[in-house]
């Protein structure tokens, strides 16, 4: 049996560029970080001469192309594997539709299972734009290249995304001391809600490729914030981190009237007004997880609690998608 994992992520600066119809005129930029919250995936060879697959359903299929699910069915196909006598499984830490990026994690811990089964190695750049092929180019998802990659790489990591399609990743070159406050310092919390990606992002997607001007200089905007907080970061400058957070989600807001609503709103002002420096809705929007920076975890871990809202605590994961075992 080959497992198989790959971590969700955060982003810390410069998301919505790294969609296509943006970089390929404007070139993207963003920082993003992986957490130690993971997509599994298992593939065992069966005794059989079919293709199981178990996810939030169950399939019994004779061969891939018969799947009913996109991605796998593409991902059989991309490695040049039929799937018969394959029983493949996945799960995953945090639902999808939640904002950490599960899809991009998803389809990277597949390919990952399934080059580790035909005994392939891919650099971690190989695969994120393998899965980035799968999920934008054949499937038409109106999606970025961020949580591909930045599963595939692990770390926080910065990534430039090249008019040509071509990406460019290096580390942020911050302290150990400022990791570790950062990583001590952000706070995540469910917002009980949960949606796909696809619809906001689409609306971003047919605006961008139609120069809407105001889109544009949004993301324009995005990208200097981006490089802001490049610069805060590894300057050491944690506050100066938050502050530019929440510039960036009075700008994510405007994006779209379906990035946030009343409710999200409202618990974002609470945070404000309990110790969070900074925060924003983690992904699209819509759902999912507020992320804040703080100074004070207890008083704002307290202001949470009494709205409802669940933390869901994490750590850095260095190392990106990867077999455990095999």
């Amino acid at each position: 049996m080959i497992i198989t994992r790959s971590p969700l992520r955060i982003t810390l600066g410069g998301g919505g560029t790294d969609l296509p119809s943006y970089y390929r005129e404007h070139e993207g930029f963003l920082i993003a970080a992986a957490i130690d919250r993971y997509v599994y995936i298992t593939v065992h060879t069966t005794f059989f001469d079919e293709l199981i697959v178990k996810y939030s359903q169950l399939e019994h299929v004779k061969r891939a192309h018969e799947l009913k699910h996109p991605i796998i069915r593409e991902a059989l196909n991309l490695v040049g594997l039929d799937g018969s006598y394959l029983e493949i499984t996945s799960m995953a830490d945090i639902p999808a539709g939640t904002g950490l990026g599960s899809s991009g994690s998803f389809t990277t811990a597949l390919l990952k299972a399934l080059h580790a089964h035909k005994r392939n190695l891919i650099h971690p750049a190989d695969l994120a734009e393998q899965a980035c092929h799968i999920e934008i180019d054949r499937l038409q998802e109106p999606i970025g290249k961020q949580d591909q990659y930045i599963a595939a790489f692990g770390g926080l990591t910065c990534f430039r995304f090249m008019r040509d399609g071509k990406v460019t990743a290096w580390p942020l070159a911050v302290s150990e001391e400022t990791l570790a406050n950062l990583e001590d310092n952000l706070m995540m919390f469910f917002t009980g809600s949960s949606r796909p990606a696809s619809a906001i992002l689409k609306e971003q997607n047919d605006r961008t490729k139609q120069s809407d001007a105001e889109m544009v200089q949004n993301l324009h905007t995005v990208k200097e914030l981006g490089l802001r907080s490049k610069e805060a970061l590894e300057s050491g400058d944690l506050r100066r981190f938050g502050e530019l957070m929440n510039e960036h989600w009075n700008y994510k807001k405007r994006r779209s009237g379906a990035m946030s609503s009343g409710t999200i709103d409202e618990h974002y002002e609470h945070a404000l007004r309990h110790g969070a420096i900074g925060g924003k809705l983690i992904g699209a929007g819509g759902g999912g997880f507020l992320m804040f920076y703080t100074e004070d975890k207890k008083r704002l871990r307290h202001a949470m609690f009494e709205r409802g809202l669940q933390e869901v605590r994490f750590r850095f994961d260095p190392e990106g998608t990867k077999v455990v075992a095999q």
